[in-house]
């Protein structure tokens, strides 16, 4: 068999690959991560001309098992994105997976993760296909045979709540919704389904949606491939933008089972094409964060076309058009083979880009004045205004973090982005910080805080803010620092109390300064400013995203 065709086989079936020297090669897909690998140590074999936004890496050298293989090979220099046999050594988990540009592949920041692997070259080189293909539909539990998934809790490594919008009118009819049925059950297994795992429900579009069952009915597969099961086909236009709209604004409540910080996913099926607008209604789940997939299957024909309100409606209602959020089937029959890649898809946490908002995607450090001048019962009203700001966010190890730093004529960082990783845990540490006492010096406070503090995290995803607070005036120069923190991609702003002067509040603050400044007589005013700030932080976080 051709090297060429073998290496499209492996991209979609995933089967076995025999070496010239009789080892044998398992055929991966773009999609594959390490932790979806079963054996700690194994030889595969990458695909060639994997569009780059696919792969997604974290660390270097030692990867993150959530990293992309073949994306980690290519930035390792094993392979090329002609693709070719990488050998794949399963590690132990580690903090501070770092960021590093290299082979044409930017490595992301990853605090910390439970598993990690390395890539090296195998000595294969004439490769044959042997053997079955491996069937995808065969459930990824994420964990090897030492770990077996438990059923209970699902599979912790694929954190999602999933609305599933079936296709219930009659362009499908009731045949094809069978075996649209049979699909997403076979996608539901496949997710693992659990407590501590991705949380499932089904709405039907059709002339009127329905929500069938929410996130909050069932937490087990077995529970789940029964409700399926009994969904009854309902006939009537596919007004999918008026189900979609619905499905974004009532499905994705507390009530109903939706979890804080966890992505939003709509899985749009269509069969042919929508009765409605749904571009208005792609724009409602982006506002909502929720992030829309839409597998489309069997395309209109030439002659219904002209039945279609915008051909282009793919690319309006999806999270992002970037191919990533769309999928296509060429028809209902044969589709074990589409299971796999759409789940893989499901999971890849990192890339739901229309989760990310200003409450869970920005690294907040608040750089507190603990001069004499503040004394110890003014220093816990800063600190409880620090509390109050940052119980705004939604703080976790893939959300937002928060960092403390308190200066005089020194600097003490309290703790960092990669201290604490849970809303308690920062509280509880802000609570436990203890007034300094002494001179003050904020610029270099400022070059401390951009160097120490940011530092580790200037390559990460999220947008980095800096909140100053101090009471009076600086013995050092503080525009200097101000500026280099803001070269480096720190929005800065900056409160005063007391006898700040103004005018460094104003040298310290980004642009507009007006907005980014703040200014209180007594200690006490703090709390007032707090939901301005909030907005501030939000605002900032939206306009950096236009």
């Amino acid at each position: 068999m051709p090297l060429a065709a073998l290496l499209l086989g492996a991209f979609l079936l995933c089967g076995p690959v025999r070496g010239s020297d009789g080892s044998v090669s398992t055929a991966i897909t773009c999609f594959t991560r390490g932790l979806d690998l079963r054996k700690e140590t194994e030889e595969v074999l990458c695909p060639a001309n994997c569009p780059l936004w696919q792969f997604y890496v974290f660390g270097d050298g030692v990867y993150a098992s959530l990293s992309s293989v073949c994306g980690a090979a290519i930035h390792r220099g094993v392979i090329t994105n002609a693709g070719g046999p990488v050998k794949v050594q399963t590690l132990p988990g580690q903090e501070s997976y770092p960021a590093v540009n290299a082979n044409g592949i930017q490595s992301q920041v990853l605090t910390r993760w439970a598993s990690s692997f390395s890539v090296t070259p195998t000595k294969n080189v004439a490769l044959e296909a042997v053997g079955r293909s491996v069937s995808t539909a065969r459930p990824s539990t994420g964990k090897r045979p030492k770990k077996p998934l438990d059923k209970k809790a699902g599979n912790k490594d694929c954190k999602a709540d999933i609305a599933f919008l079936v296709d219930g009118s009659y362009n499908i009819g009731q045949r094809r919704f069978n075996l649209q049925k049979n699909f997403v059950g076979k996608v539901a297994v496949m997710l693992g389904i659990g407590t501590e795992g991705p949380h499932i429900g089904v709405v039907q579009a059709s002339e009127h949606p329905k929500i069938e069952f929410y996130l909050k009915n069932f937490t087990s597969a077995k529970e789940v491939l029964f409700a399926i099961k009994e969904l009854g086909f309902r006939g009537g236009n596919s007004n999918t933008g008026k189900a979609l709209k619905h499905t974004a604004q009532k499905f994705f409540s507390l009530e109903n089972g939706a979890r804080k910080g966890i992505p939003k996913i709509i899985v749009v099926f269509l069969d042919g094409w929508p009765s409605d607008d749904i571009e208005e209604a792609g724009i409602v789940a982006r506002e909502f964060g929720v992030n829309v997939f839409i597998v489309s299957v069997a395309k209109p024909t030439t002659e219904e076309l002209g039945m279609v309100q915008d051909i282009g409606f793919i690319d309006k209602a999806v999270c992002r058009n970037n191919g990533f959020f769309s999928y296509n089937m060429p028809s209902w029959f044969g589709t074990t083979k589409y299971v796999k890649p759409l789940v893989q898809k499901l999971c890849s946490h990192e890339q739901m880009l229309c989760s990310k908002t200003c409450y869970n995607s920005v690294n907040i450090a608040f750089l507190v004045d603990g001069s004499s001048s503040v004394g110890d019962s003014n220093f816990r009203l800063v600190l409880e205004f620090i509390s109050n700001v940052a119980k705004a966010f939604e703080i976790s190890d893939i959300g937002s973090k928060i960092a403390t730093v308190q200066f005089t004529y020194d600097q003490r960082t309290e703790f960092g982005f990669t201290d604490y990783t849970t809303k308690e845990k920062v509280l509880s540490a802000i609570r436990s910080i203890r007034y300094m006492s002494g001179g003050t010096a904020t610029g270099d406070a400022i070059s401390f805080t951009t160097r120490n503090v940011f530092g580790p995290v200037k390559d990460g995803p999220n947008k980095n803010f800096l909140v100053i607070l101090t009471d009076g005036q600086s013995y050092d120069d503080v525009r200097g620092p101000a500026a280099a923190a803001q070269k480096a991609g720190i929005t800065v702003f900056s409160v005063g109390v007391a006898w700040a002067p103004l005018d460094d509040l104003k040298d310290m603050a980004s642009e507009p300064r007006d907005s980014h400044t703040f200014f209180t007589r007594e200690f006490t005013g703090l709390e007032q400013m707090i939901p301005d700030i909030i907005r501030g932080i939000c605002k900032d976080f939206l306009d950096s995203k236009q």
